[in-house]
This record gives C-alpha cells, structure tokens and sequence, in this order.
C-alpha cells in the first residue's frame, strides 16, 4: 500500500512534493516531444492477445509515477528528470521483450535498476578523480548534495541522501511505494533475506539520523518513525 498520511514517513517526504511532482507534467511534455525519435517496437509473437501500448499511452498513464519514484529515488529534480527519460526510452525500446503481467511492476524494476547503475557508476567516477590528500577536504563546508532541493525538509532528504544507493532503494520501495519484501526482491533481483536485511539497516540509520525527531514518550510514533523499531511509514 501507499502511505499518505501526514504522521507518516512518506507525509514527510510526499507531503512536501505538491510543487515538485507538478513537474510531471513538464517532464511528460518533453516525452511527448521526443516520441518521433524512438523506433517502434517490433511486435511480439502472441500481437492478437496483447498489443503493446504506444509510446503516447507509456508517457499519458505512467510518466508521473516514473517521475515521482525517480524523485524518491535521486533526490533532486534534475536528475530525476533525467533518470525519467532514461527509463521511458529502455522501456519503449524494450517492449518487444515484456511478457504481458504487470506493466507497473516492470517499470518500477527498470527505474530502480537504471537508478542503481547510474549511482554506482558516478560513485566509481568520483573516487577514482579524488586527487592525493582529498580526504582531508571531504568534510569540508561546501554545498550539500541535497542543497538546493525545494519543498523537501532538509533534514529527511539528507537523511535519505546519506544511505548508500542499496539502502535507499529498498527503503523507498518499500516504505513509500508500498512493495511487499517479495515484490521488492523481485525488482532488485535479490532474495528476499537480502531484502529484509537493507531495509532493517536503513531504518537504523534513517532512526539514527532523524533522532530528533522522535518524542520523549517511548514506544510513541512521530511522523512515521518508530522509537522502538526505526521503521518507517508502517
């Protein structure tokens, strides 16, 4: 299920995305725009009993919640835009492949997929460009990833920023978008103890990070965290 309450994890993070996720329908427009530029998907062996959608239905029925996961996901409207497009073309051109089930729950592995690889690939970048002695200016004062982010609680996306890309992933899925452990095990295409395990360490550290933002009285829930149990959104 999906949490939308305001006590609850996601009422921080979605509840302070009204203006942002306006962006879908910018993001839909470029879409649309670019549609003339991806080839048509070869049509599959079994056509009669399951057409595959055009490219216009992809962008006009699952380009806002693309968008929104991605958002979840990078953290910044810039990138998600990017990742947005990245998995509508991988999709578009992939449809040839898809065995007719659950559209959604494909989109959400390509879009967790493309958010991971692209994560691991800019963490490998950066590292190998640190020069000598960069350790020693890491923690320096400079600008945030999260710095410039509008309509997000600081706090709560640093937090989030600050999980590794595994962690944050899991935890999105599952506390925010509401996938089942098995559904998240699925799209990760990791068992499902693996699953279980990221997301009791991100909790922790989620828990550990917005510490203060849990109430005197335990056992109490503030604003979807748990004191007793880190969890969020449940």
């Amino acid at each position: 299920m999906i949490f939308t309450g305001g006590n609850t994890f996601e009422g921080l993070i979605v509840g302070s995305l009204t203006a942002e996720l306006a962006e879908g329908g910018r993001v839909r427009d470029k879409l649309t725009r670019w549609r003339g530029k991806t080839p048509q998907p070869a049509p599959s062996e079994d056509a009669e009993a399951w057409q595959p959608p055009t490219w216009q239905q992809l962008v006009e029925e699952h380009s806002a919640r693309v968008h929104r996961l991605a958002y979840r996901l990078t953290g910044n409207q810039h990138d998600a835009e990017d990742l947005t497009q990245d998995v509508f073309v991988k999709v578009f051109n992939s449809l040839h492949t898809f065995q007719p089930g659950t559209l959604e729950g494909w989109m959400h592995r390509i879009t967790t997929n493309l958010f991971l690889d692209q994560a691991r690939r800019r963490q490998r970048i950066r590292f190998d460009r640190l020069p000598e002695h960069a350790d020693d200016r890491l923690s320096g004062d400079g600008p945030r990833p999260t710095d410039g982010v509008e309509g997000l609680e600081a706090d709560v996306e640093q937090a989030l920023a600050s999980l590794k890309p595994e962690f944050r992933a899991a935890v999105v899925l599952c506390d925010i978008e509401g996938l089942t452990y098995d559904e998240i095990a699925d799209v990760l295409d990791i068992r499902v103890g693996t699953v279980r395990s990221r997301i009791s360490r991100a909790r922790a550290q989620l828990r550990e990070s917005l510490a203060h933002r849990q109430p005197e009285r335990e056992g109490q829930r503030y604003r979807g965290i748990s004191v007793e149990s880190g969890q969020l959104g449940r």
